[in-house]
């Protein structure tokens, strides 16, 4: 009885360290056919790309936005200690103009802003989100005719500094109230598969339109103006 215990003891072990080893074998089989050793990440350029949802899409351009919403705010400071920065400035409002209006904005409104519209979900978040839309590129269009007019007199500062507190006032909550409440409920409406598709959509267009590393151009652009205003070192953010 002990010795036919015994035995059926080491039969279910034998067994059982026969299985750990061929699913220890599948898994190494699977990592040498992506072409990796086992327990190496994914290499950048190699192997399997990780696809970006539409969510995040969305809110690594709202990152964009964001850095930009900064240079505003030196540019302002600047200007109103009287060394106005016209130019950094034409090319911050440019990067808003072609990046956040007329790609990011515009995708939403293509995309996003219709699906919830026609479901009847988020339709007064949605409604203003529009009409912020609408009020930003007033504002941009305004900055932009005073950097291009070389703005430098005491009225034309002080309205660069009215039209860019107007723009960062209203930027940031818009931001964060797509980030928190309408991209997360975007995943939910239009369900799995379509999201994955729209994930592909929003990669396509970008390429198409910026090409293949379009979103990392304008972030070493906004790097740029960050380097030439002195803002670029995200240690001198902490207070001490």
């Amino acid at each position: 009885m002990k010795n036919g215990t015994g035995r059926r003891h080491y039969v279910l072990l034998i067994m059982f360290l026969f299985a750990v080893l061929l699913a220890g074998s599948g898994t190494m089989l699977t990592l040498y056919a992506q072409g990796r050793p086992h327990g190496e990440p994914p290499r950048a350029g190699g192997g399997e790309e990780v696809p970006v949802t539409p969510g995040e899409d969305l809110m690594r351009e709202h990152g964009i936005l964001r850095r930009v919403l900064l240079v505003y705010e030196e540019i302002d400071r600047r200007a109103r200690a009287n060394d106005p920065q016209m130019q950094a400035l034409g090319e911050a409002a440019g990067i808003i103009k072609s990046f956040i209006e007329d790609y990011h904005e515009k995708t939403e409104e293509e995309y996003v802003f219709p699906r919830f519209e026609k479901a009847k979900q988020q339709v007064e978040l949605v409604r203003t989100l529009r009409a912020q839309h609408d009020a930003g590129r007033r504002i941009t269009a305004r900055i932009r005719q005073l950097a291009a007019a070389g703005a430098t007199d005491r009225k034309s500062l002080a309205e660069v500094s009215l039209r860019i507190h107007q723009f960062i006032r209203m930027y940031r909550p818009h931001a964060a109230r797509e980030d928190t409440v309408l991209f997360p409920a975007f995943a939910n409406l239009v369900g799995p598969t379509e999201y994955k598709v729209l994930g592909e959509t929003f990669e396509d267009r970008e390429h198409r339109i910026f090409g293949e590393h379009g979103f990392e151009n304008y972030v070493n652009k906004v790097a740029a103006l960050e380097k030439r205003l002195g803002i670029h070192d995200l240690a001198k953010f902490t207070p001490r």
